[in-house]
């Protein structure tokens, strides 16, 4: 419990990022105090800016892990905590070199998990921020003629670290972020066979990770790699190519507090999360109709809003885990756009 209240502590590794302040934010809101994580007291900044609220009240806070891949990095940090949830790793869809990627995912997972056995004595459940990508081979296209496979949690991705391992710096940026996945969230299970911790392990897998920030950037520039596509278009930049399926950030904090809340139900289980599958012309189209004054500044050629059955999965994902694990279904592909938009309207 935290040392003032009768709350339970959750630890948030990569505090300041994209995803984990809206985990924090949905952490707080279901009844637990929070510690989070971040490199420096400069990163830390924006985060308690933000749950000023909650830094007031005692409920939030921040600690230094200057290197999360140093033997006994969180030590200190882990101590007191009832639960983890750790997203802390390098995250980009440009990555060039490899090396340190996979250093900071395989390593950083380790030493966390390490420092959860040793001096986490008060753990029950620990949570890792995973990926689609740990699931799915994205540069794999599947072979002529075979039947489609639905892809659920059972799945690997079984092609990016041969890749990686044979392509070096070559190897596609999306496959050496895969790899860092996949082999981190190895890692995590490996762990957890061979030292049978007495605390309960689970993996989310998201998809492209969209919806509002919680943290506003200074500039446009400064927004998140996996959501400044909605902001590029409604400034009326030209389209960027649709990088895959999506999930809204509101909704992986959801995973993470279910798996905390019932620590039982999540050990040893991974929950695929993924809502919809739309393109950055249907960005357009949808951003069209909600601002109409700048339906001829946001490229884009004259289409209509597609109805959420056009955004359908289900023929290449199974989410079903996720869904009853949240008991709600996804935000919607549309909401999700029009959310992230008018966070963004500050800066038009």
């Amino acid at each position: 419990m935290s040392s003032t209240t009768s709350r339970e502590l959750v630890l948030v590794t990569g505090a300041n990022g994209f995803i984990a302040a809206r985990a924090i934010e949905a952490f707080l809101l279901a009844g637990y105090d929070v510690r989070g994580t971040v490199r420096s007291e400069k990163s830390g900044v924006a985060i308690q800016e933000v749950l000023k609220e909650y830094v007031d009240s005692g409920r939030f806070s921040v600690v230094i892990v200057p290197d999360i891949t140093q033997a006994g990095a969180f030590d200190t940090a882990v101590k007191g905590c009832q639960a983890i949830a750790h997203l802390a790793a390098p995250v980009s869809l440009s990555f060039k070199d490899p090396v340190p990627v996979l250093h900071g995912a395989i390593v950083g997972t380790q030493t966390l998990l390490d420092s959860a056995l040793s001096h986490g004595k008060d753990l029950k459940s620990v949570v890792l921020m995973s990926s689609i990508v740990a699931i799915i081979n994205p540069n794999a296209p599947p072979a002529p003629g075979s039947v489609p496979h639905v892809l659920n949690e059972a799945d690997w991705n079984t092609t990016s670290e041969e890749a990686v391992a044979k392509l070096g710096g070559n190897a596609a940026s999306i496959d050496i972020y895969a790899a860092s996945k996949t082999a981190a969230e190895k890692t995590f299970w490996k762990f957890r066979d061979e030292k049978n911790p007495g605390f309960t392990m689970s993996a989310v897998n998201p998809a492209l990770v969209g919806g509002p920030p919680l943290i506003m950037p200074e500039k446009a520039e400064g927004i998140n790699e996996t959501v400044i596509h909605i902001w590029t278009i409604l400034s009326g930049a030209e389209i960027p190519p649709t990088k895959g399926t999506m999930v809204d950030v509101r909704d992986v904090g959801r995973l993470l507090v279910f798996a905390v809340q019932h620590p039982e139900k999540a050990d040893g289980q991974r929950y695929l999360a993924s809502s919809a599958m739309g393109t950055n012309e249907a960005v357009a189209d949808i951003l069209k109709e909600a601002y109409p004054d700048r339906k001829d500044i946001i490229k884009g050629g004259v289409g209509k809003v597609w109805e959420d059955k056009d955004f359908d999965i289900s023929g290449g994902l199974d989410v079903s885990k996720a869904v009853n694990a949240m008991g709600r279904p996804f935000v919607g592909f549309k909401e999700s756009v029009l959310d992230a938009a008018k966070s963004f309207e500050r800066y038009l």
